[in-house]
C-alpha cells in the first residue's frame, strides 16, 4: 500500500513541480485524491511521517543558536501573537456558534478557546521546506520565523503536558543536568564519525534514540528533545554538514507527514465550508505577525517575508482537534476541518512565498510607512570601500575567487554573505566581507555599486543566485555578471536571464584537479 502512496505522491509532485510551484502541494493533493479513491493512512506511513518531523527538528536545531531565541524581536511577537490571535480565533468562532452555523453551534467557550489556541499556530514542516527550498534558512528574516515557530513548539509542549496530564519525571532532572557535561563527549563522537554513511546515522542516532526516546522516558515531549539535541550540536563546525548529509532522508520521510494530511481528512460539505471561512480569516493572523515584527524593528521587506513563511494554519493544530476531540470536546469533523484547512493554506502560502520579492516590490512605497525608523545591527546599511568586484557567497568558492582576486588586486574585492557566522570568520581572516541578503531589494538601494564592475554570484542554491539576478537588473546594473551553476540545464538558464558567463562547480572542479595535477606532474 505505502508503494501507491509514494507513487501517486510523485506523480503529483512532478506535475506541480513542471507548474514551477513547491511539490509540497502536489504531496497534498496525492492525500486527498488518495482518499477519494478510498485509501487510509496505515501504520507504516504514520511512522514515516512522525520520523519525518522528529528529523526535521534535529535539523532546525542544528542551525539554531540558544542567543537567536533569546532576542527581543524572535520571543516578544511569538509570545504577544499567540495571545492576540488565539484571542481573536476564539472570539469569531463564538460569533459563529451565535449565528448558528454547523459545526459552530455545538461549542462551548472552552471548545473555542481549545480551537483559537489550535489555529493560531504555524507550520514548521511548512516553513523550513520554503525556507530552504529558496535557500534563506540563514537570512535574518528565515531565522527570525525559525525562532517564532520553536517558542511556539515550547509553548506547545506546555499546552500538551498541561492537557496530558505528562508531567516531567526525575529522570527529565538528571537528563538537562546531564546533556551539558557530557558535550565534549558527544563532539568527539562526532568528529570521529568522519564524513561518510556514519554521519547521518549519527544524526539517525541522536535525534531518534538519545533525542525522541531519551526524552519520552524522562516524561518530556520526544520531538522536543530531537529540537534540543539538534541544538545541543550546533555550535560544532560539523553541524553543517550533519544537517546536509540528513536532508535526503528528511525530505523523503516528510512525503509520508503530507500524504498523511489528505489521508486523515474525513471531507464532508459541511467540514470543507468550515474550513473555507477559517482560511478567510487566516489573513488576520498574517496582519498581527506583520505589525509585531514591526514593532519591534524589523525592515517592511524582513517583516513582510517572516510574515508570509508564517501564513499558514499548523499540523499542530491537528495534534489539538484529536486531543479535543478524544475527549468529546468536539466531534470528529472538526479533524477534517482542521486538515483541509493546513492544507489550503499550505497550498495558498507556496506561490505567496515565491513571489515574496516582487509583492514587496509592489508594495514598498506603502509598506514603508509603517516601517520602523530604528535598525538592528543586521539591517543598517552597508559599505563597499570602492570594491571593483563584489562575490555574493562566501563558501569555498566564493572564498577561492576572493583570494585569487585580492592576489593580483589588493582592495579591490568585497565579499557579501547571509550567514553572521560566516562574515565574522572571514573578517577574523582579515578579509572585507559584509553580512546583506543578495535577495534584498533594500540591499540594492541602499549600496552604492556605481563602482563596481563585475558580481560575482556563488551562493549554493540556485535559486538564490535566480532571485540575486533578478535584483541586480532592478537596480540597474551595468557591470559583468557571472554565476556558478550545479547543472548544465542551470548554466541555460543563467545564462538566457542575462548571466554574462557561467562556472560549472563539478566539471571545473575536476579540470581544475588536472590542471593542478599537470603541474606538479609535468613541469
Amino acid at each position: 500500500m505505502e508503494i501507491v502512496f509514494f507513487a501517486t505522491a510523485f506523480i503529483c509532485g512532478f506535475i506541480v513541480l513542471q507548474m514551477k510551484l513547491p511539490p509540497l502541494i502536489g504531496f497534498l493533493a496525492a492525500g486527498f485524491l488518495l482518499n477519494f479513491a478510498g485509501f487510509e493512512s496505515s501504520e507504516l506511513l504514520s511512522k514515516i511521517s512522525s520520523t519525518g518531523i522528529t528529523l526535521l527538528l534535529f535539523s532546525i536545531g542544528l542551525k539554531l543558536r540558544v542567543k537567536n531565541l533569546t532576542q527581543l524581536q524572535v520571543w516578544a511577537p511569538a509570545s504577544i501573537h499567540i495571545i492576540l490571535s488565539s484571542a481573536l480565533f476564539s472570539a469569531f468562532i463564538l460569533l459563529m456558534s451565535y449565528f448558528d452555523i454547523s459545526l459552530f453551534s455545538q461549542l462551548s467557550l472552552e471548545s473555542a478557546l481549545l480551537l483559537g489556541f489550535a489555529f493560531s499556530f504555524s507550520s514548521t514542516v511548512f516553513a523550513v521546506k520554503v525556507l530552504e527550498q529558496r535557500g534563506e534558512m540563514a537570512s535574518l528574516h528565515g531565522k527570525i520565523s525559525i525562532g517564532i515557530l520553536v517558542m511556539q513548539d515550547i509553548f506547545a509542549v506546555i499546552f500538551l503536558a498541561i492537557n496530558t496530564g505528562k508531567i516531567p519525571n526525575v529522570w527529565a532532572l538528571a537528563l538537562i543536568a546531564i546533556l551539558p557535561l557530557i558535550r565534549p563527549l558527544l563532539f568527539w563522537v562526532l568528529n570521529r564519525s568522519k564524513h561518510g554513511e556514519v554521519l547521518p546515522l549519527f544524526g539517525f542516532f541522536f535525534a531518534l534514540v538519545a533525542g525522541y526516546q531519551a526524552f519520552e522516558f524522562a516524561g518530556l515531549k520526544g520531538d522536543l528533545g530531537a529540537l534540543i539535541i539538534g541544538m545541543l550540536f550546533a555550535p560544532h563546525k560539523k553541524a553543517g554538514e550533519l544537517a546536509k548529509s540528513l536532508l535526503s532522508f528528511k525530505d523523503l520521510l516528510l512525503v509520508g507527514f503530507f500524504l498523511t494530511i489528505g489521508l486523515n481528512a474525513n471531507i464532508t460539505v459541511e467540514a470543507l465550508f468550515v474550513a473555507l471561512l477559517m482560511v478567510c480569516i487566516l489573513p488576520v493572523k498574517v496582519i498581527i505577525y506583520y505589525i509585531l515584527t514591526n514593532l519591534f524593528h524589523l525592515r517592511a521587506r524582513t517583516s513582510l517575508l517572516s510574515c508570509f513563511t508564517l501564513s499558514n494554519y499548523s499540523e499542530f493544530g491537528l495534534i489539538v482537534c484529536a486531543m479535543a476531540a478524544s475527549s468529546q470536546f468536539i466531534s470528529a469533523e472538526w479533524l477534517a476541518v482542521a486538515a483541509i484547512a493546513v492544507s489550503l493554506t499550505f497550498i495558498i502560502a507556496s506561490p505567496l512565498n515565491n513571489h515574496a520579492n516582487e509583492i514587496y516590490v509592489k508594495f514598498e512605497n506603502w509598506l514603508i510607512k509603517f516601517e520602523s525608523s530604528k535598525r538592528l545591527k543586521d539591517e543598517l546599511p552597508v559599505n563597499l570601500n570602492q570594491a571593483r568586484v563584489l562575490i555574493f557567497g562566501m563558501g569555498r568558492i566564493g572564498t577561492g575567487a576572493y583570494e585569487t582576486i585580492y592576489h593580483s588586486f589588493p582592495n579591490s574585492v568585497a565579499g557579501v554573505d547571509i550567514k553572521p557566522e560566516c562574515v565574522e570568520k572571514h573578517i577574523k581572516r582579515n578579509r572585507f566581507v559584509i553580512l546583506a541578503d543578495a535577495t534584498d531589494p533594500d540591499f540594492w538601494q541602499r549600496v552604492n555599486h556605481s563602482h563596481v564592475e563585475m558580481i560575482m554570484l556563488a551562493m549554493p542554491k540556485h535559486m538564490q543566485n535566480i532571485f540575486a539576478l533578478e535584483q541586480l537588473k532592478a537596480s540597474g546594473f551595468n557591470g559583468q555578471v557571472t554565476a556558478i551553476a550545479n547543472y548544465p540545464d542551470q548554466q541555460k538558464e543563467l545564462e538566457s536571464l542575462g548571466v554574462d558567463s557561467t562556472y560549472n562547480f563539478y566539471l571545473e572542479a575536476g579540470s581544475g584537479f588536472a590542471e593542478h595535477v599537470k603541474s606538479k606532474v609535468f613541469n
